[in-house]
Formats: structure tokens, sequence, C-alpha cells
């Protein structure tokens, strides 16, 4: 939402704004850009009588000022139908989906674009470090978006991305998640099979070759041309892979296409790469510019986000939440002293317990790992950890963060991994970090 309220405004319009507790680097963002946002939901914010409510997926029934918009009649829109309608409509959409990867890869794929001397529009639910925000209107014809399967708003409970209308598509791969809103990955790709079924002839499809649940979905019925990409998988149209550099290295087939420096850890980051420079080719732009492009890429806030050494220990931010995303980012810290990580069990899905069974071997590739239990958990951590040794459960984020600093040493790596704001935690680790090295206790 902070995002379409930057594309709006860029758009000519009055943005203001309603939260609760909005943390950065949106709230930053936010503010950078002059729009204000109010505290809370109270209706009397409507007395400003605004020409058009655009409507989070946050808002329902029930709550006073969504009661208060509906009786007074005030025009409102969900967020996708109005970039939809008044953004996308006549632009060329490079929409970016799937359960993991969709913000570094649609990220990548923007900054492809720039490099490659295009101005892209983008809706991408992180900030790139090529650009410093999350958002931008850009100019014709790019508009790359990070197509989120969350329904669209309390009136309307289509997946958001059955809006954006792309010409080039990309899944990166199908799991079961947001448990909230669907029963089971059968409703879920049901989803993804309503946007095949409105993505043009003249589009291209881009997908990942070792997913089975898109290999299903392909099967209902696709009616675009395909793309397949793997990083191990030798039957993919296109393969990544590391080179002896530690760079990218992008096959066509089994014919050697072009390498690149890369910047991103982990097996995952070159599939992702990968999809972008495909994606991108659809849009015209030649492999080996692509690479050249990949090069310079500076990665995503909250994507294994560097936030520096203290004590000799380096701290990362993560946005992992699911136990896929959770294992991906350790495995890719792997290898560079010990891996100690700590986990916000933030997400509906978790909460209700839908990846409990997965929890205990996403979290085996760290050393060490805390948990951090929240209050309305509907499972019992106690049991589905039950026997880890290398595993500590907390109720308090001071606690957490005496716990790593006593136990974490020169040499190794610290991961927060959360899609909220920890309460603070990351600073509060890295103040106590600091701490540690002048001497304290």
């Amino acid at each position: 939402m902070g995002g379409l309220a930057a594309v709006a405004k860029a758009a000519g319009h009055k943005v203001t704004g309603a939260d609760k507790a909005a943390y950065p680097p949106m709230s930053d963002q936010l503010v950078a850009q002059g729009i204000s946002v109010t505290e809370g939901f109270d209706p009397q914010q409507l007395d400003a009588k605004p020409d058009l409510v655009v409507v989070g997926n946050v808002m329902s029934r029930g709550m006073p000022i969504v009661e208060e918009l509906l009786i007074r009649g005030i025009p409102y829109s969900s967020g996708p139908q109005w970039l939809a309608e008044t953004v996308l409509r006549d632009r060329w959409v490079i929409a970016v989906s799937g359960t993991h990867g969709k913000t570094t890869t649609a990220s990548l794929v923007a900054s492809i674009l720039e490099t490659c001397g295009h101005e892209p529009g983008f809706l991408i639910g992180g900030v790139p470090g090529d650009f410093g925000c999350s958002a931008r209107l850009g100019a014709p014809p790019f508009f790359v978006i990070e197509a989120d399967e969350y329904d669209t708003a309390f009136f309307d409970k289509r997946a958001k991305f059955l809006h954006y209308g792309p010409r080039t598509l990309v899944i990166t791969n199908l799991e079961y998640d947001h448990a909230d809103i669907y029963q089971d990955i059968d409703a879920i790709i049901w989803q993804f099979h309503q946007m095949l079924r409105i993505l043009p002839g003249n589009g291209h499809l881009i997908v990942n070759a070792d997913d089975a649940n898109i290999a299903r979905l392909i099967k209902m019925g696709c009616w675009t041309p395909v793309d397949t990409f793997a990083s191990e998988n030798a039957g993919a149209d296109w393969r990544a892979e590391r080179s002896a550099d530690d760079g990218l290295k992008v096959f066509n087939g089994k014919k050697p296409v072009g390498q690149s420096e890369f910047g991103l850890s982990g097996q995952h980051n070159l599939e992702n790469a990968l999809a972008a420079i495909l994606a991108c080719r659809h849009a015209g732009v030649p492999i080996e510019s692509a690479l050249q492009a990949v090069a310079s890429f500076k990665g995503v806030k909250r994507r294994l986000e560097h936030l520096g050494t203290f004590a000799g220990i380096s701290l990362y931010d993560d946005f992992a939440h699911h136990p896929t995303a959770i294992e991906r980012t350790l495995h890719g810290l792997a290898g560079s002293g010990r891996v100690m990580a700590v986990l916000e069990l933030r997400s509906n899905s978790m909460k209700l317990g839908a990846h409990c069974a997965h929890l205990p071997d996403a979290l085996k590739p760290a050393d060490h790992a805390w948990v951090f239990r929240p209050d309305d958990i509907q499972w019992s951590l106690e049991d589905t950890l039950k026997g880890m040794d290398s595993v500590s459960i907390r109720d308090s984020v001071d606690s957490i963060v005496a716990d790593v600093v006593a136990a974490s040493q020169a040499g190794d790596a610290v991961v927060v991994m959360s899609n909220g704001d920890f309460q603070g935690i990351h600073a509060r680790l890295r103040d106590a970090l600091l701490h540690k090295a002048s001497g304290g206790v």
C-alpha cells in the first residue's frame, strides 16, 4: 500500500494514508516522499471527503472506518484494481509470482531494464538497492510488479494478481502458504490457473522446471509460450550454474550462453537471476546485456541484507518466514563460520500451524537458533522442536538479545528472520554487540 501511495503521488494525485505501527523501510520511504500517514483507523479520517479511498486487504467488515466508508457512500477501490485501471492499462506488465523469490526476482527485472536504458515503473514488496524505493511510476512501456496471490480486499476475494493483466509472467515456485486464505495447495493452484486463462497468446510464461505443482498447473491448461528454467535440472530449457569464480553461468539446454559476476549467495538466487534474465529477454533485452546488468545488482533490503559487522560478528536481516525460505537463507550463509539464527513466527500461516511440521528441518542448517514465541500461536513449539538441542524457545526479545550476544563470537553470522519489525531487534542486537566489543558485559 505504501508503494501504491508513491505511484499515485507520482501520477499527480494528493495522497494521504492510515496504518498501524508503520515501520522501516516503508515508513522512511513515505516520509521521504512527503506522504503523511495517520496512526490508526479512526472513522473521522473520512471527514476530509476523499475523492477515492484505496482499501488495503488488512481492512475488514466490522471495522468502524470500513462501516463508515460504506455508510457515507464514498467511492472506494482495492489497490490492485486502482493500479490496473489507472496505471497498468497501457503498460507491458512483467509480473513475478510464486511462493518464494518474488521480491528478488522482480527487483532484478527492474534493475536489468533500467541498466539497459529503459525507465520501468515497478511495485515491489521490498526496497531494491539499485533504486532505494519500493515503487515508482516510471515511463512506458514496462511496468514490473511483484504478483502476490493473497486476496485483494474485503469486497474482492480473488488473488491480487488477477487484476494485473501481465504480458510476461514468471512463476518461481508453488508451495502451500497463506493458510488464513487458502485451504490447501489446490486452492492456490486454482488461482494461478485463472491467471493463465487470461495470459495472452503473444505473452510469455517463465516457470521453474523442478516444481511439481507448476507442472500440475500447466497441465490444467496453458495458451501461452513457455520457457522452463532450473539450476540443476538438465532437461530445463534454460539452466543456471555457479561459475568457477562464484558468478552466474547461463546455459540454453546444454549450450553455454554467457556468464557474469553475481553477488547473491544461494542456489535459489541463481534461479531468481535466470528467471529475471528470461523475463527481460521476452521484453527485448539481449541475454548478454542482461548478464552485464546482473553483475551490478545491489540486492534488496531485508533479503539477506548485511547490516554490518560488530565485535567481529556479521549481522544480517532477512524476510524469511516460510520453512522453505528459512532453510534457503540458512544454507546461503553456510561456509562462512557458525550460523546463528533468530526467528520470529509472525505470519498467519505460521501462527496457525500450517508449516510447523517442516520447521525442524528448516532450522537444521543453523548451528544454533532462537525462536520467539508469539502470544497468539495455536500450536506447541516445545512439541514441534522437541529433541533439537540447537534450538532455544524464548518469550521475550530481551532474552534473545542477551542469549545471542553471550553465545556468539568473532567469525559468526547472526541472521534475523521475520516479515515484520520484530520489536526493533536488529538495532538492539547491533547495540548489544557494539557494547560487547567495547568491553561491556
